[in-house]
């Protein structure tokens, strides 16, 4: 059987940045022992699978080359790209989720794509693993967590910039990851994002994790819009507007790759 496959580099206005993303959207799901197949066989940070419930209102999940992702923001905004891309006349979707509810997705004139995303709070943890404790270096000012990572602060973007933890240790961390963040010079905050345990060393760019980020740094620099940027290899750009108990995360997208690949009937 043949399916067509988009590939879209998400978080970035121009190719080969960003965070690229496989989108599959079908009538129907595959099996998930499949789903996983295919995502490990592109290799990609993420794959997107949809199944269409209406014209503007459908279901997703995503998988990475490891594992099925309880929340994943560039691959959804990925996903976006290819139906807004697909019908220009429509301007907002609904994508249902197993894991987060429902996502509201808009796409403003200049292709600009805003998802809004549920708070993921922060909390303090009095004891810190061992294993994190000696994977970071130099040593954050403070730690936090949440749901989905531990949170390393820096005083210094360059120490963002320049940090190696141990990945070995970061993998004992699951089925948390981590990521590091400090305030910016050109933009309100930076971060790096890491998830051995769950889908690579280092993500180029982690719409979901700015649902925590984007809190954080709204009330530690008392606005509610920043400009983010995450600064992995490739690096991406991520508009954040945190209202009340909800972050609305936008960014753009360019298509890599519209193809057709072989599945099992």
């Amino acid at each position: 059987m043949l399916q067509e496959m988009h590939i879209i580099d998400a978080f970035t206005n121009r190719l080969f940045a960003g965070n690229p993303a496989a989108v599959v959207i079908r009538d129907s799901w595959l099996s998930a022992n499949l789903m996983q197949q295919i995502a490990s066989e592109n290799n990609l940070a993420e794959t997107a699978f949809l199944v269409k419930n209406s014209e503007s209102e459908y279901s997703i999940r995503w998988f990475s080359p490891l594992t099925e992702i309880d929340f994943c923001g560039h691959a959804t905004l990925a996903a976006c790209w290819v139906l807004f891309d697909a019908t220009p006349a429509l301007k907002r979707l609904q994508i249902h989720t197993q894991t987060v509810g429902t996502l509201d997705i808009t796409q403003s004139d200049d292709g600009k794509i805003s998802m809004r995303f549920p708070v993921r709070k922060l909390e303090s943890e009095p004891v810190i693993p061992m294993a994190l404790e000696n994977a970071l270096k130099p040593k954050p000012t403070q730690i936090f967590r949440s749901v989905q990572a531990w949170h390393a602060i820096y005083e210094s973007e360059q120490q963002v910039f320049e940090c190696q933890p141990d990945l070995e240790l970061v993998k004992q961390l699951a089925p948390l990851d981590l990521v590091v963040t400090a305030p910016g010079t050109e933009y309100d905050f930076v971060s790096r994002y890491f998830w051995p345990a769950n889908g690579g060393d280092e993500d180029p760019v982690t719409g979901s994790i700015h649902a925590s980020l984007a809190p954080y740094w709204a009330k530690r620099l008392g606005k509610s819009q920043l400009v983010a940027h995450q600064a992995s290899k490739r690096g991406g750009t991520l508009y954040c507007d945190v209202q009340g108990e909800w972050v609305y995360i936008s960014g753009q997208g360019q298509r890599y790759l519209r193809g057709v690949i072989k599945i099992p009937d």
